[in-house]
């Protein structure tokens, strides 16, 4: 069912906190990255880190809407019958799934766990 951990998603602010990630995570840490949305002011960037993705979203407004930490994403090879087993289970889904093209094309959902966190499962399209 689940297969690991794919990324970890944060968010920054536009203008010169989203310099600061870019230039810590790419030059300081060496990773490579991708960026999706308008290539002059993007939406978010993937980081590289040779076995998972750090996913920063950048906040249009410069105001975080949730913690610093925006959700873990856990892959999985069937998004539709993980999600309605938390369905079943009673945990609510605020986001239904859903195909997407980001960097890369997949199937996607969203949960709240038993905290509170919000949780992606993700089917990575190869």
């Amino acid at each position: 069912m689940i297969k690991g951990i794919h990324h970890v998603s944060l968010k920054c602010s536009k203008g010169r906190q989203y310099k600061e990630v870019l230039h810590f995570y790419s030059e300081v840490l060496g990773m490579s990255y991708r960026t999706w949305g308008d290539e002059a002011d993007p939406d978010g960037v993937l980081f590289d880190t040779g076995n998972g993705l750090i996913e920063i979203f950048t906040n249009k407004d410069d105001e975080a809407e949730y913690g610093i930490i925006r959700h873990v994403a856990l892959e999985t090879d069937n998004v539709d019958s993980t999600i309605s087993k938390v369905r079943s289970a009673g945990y609510e889904v605020f986001i239904s799934s859903k195909d997407i093209s980001v960097p890369f094309n997949a199937r996607v959902a969203f949960c709240f766990g038993p905290l509170g966190e919000q949780v992606e499962l993700i089917q990575i399209y190869k």
